[in-house]
């Protein structure tokens, strides 16, 4: 499956400190659970990701290239 292929599944997902002191993302669906921990460090370089992509999206959306695809 690639990020842009259309899927029926659906999922929840929590974020939230652990006490070992790590950031887990805990992904649910029916049948399954994915709990993915990452260092704190690791966790900001995703949230750094997170909105690069967002900010990319939203370009696509007004009909613009995402900075960096020029």
């Amino acid at each position: 499956m690639t990020i842009n292929k259309q899927s029926e599944i659906t999922g929840d997902l929590q974020i939230g400190p652990t006490d070992h002191g790590m950031v887990r993302i805990y992904v649910t669906g029916e049948g399954f659970e994915l709990p993915f921990d990452f260092e704190p460090e690791e966790a900001e370089e995703i949230a750094e990701e997170l909105m690069a992509a967002a900010e990319a999206a939203r370009e696509m959306a007004a009909g613009k290239k995402p900075k960096g695809k020029r």
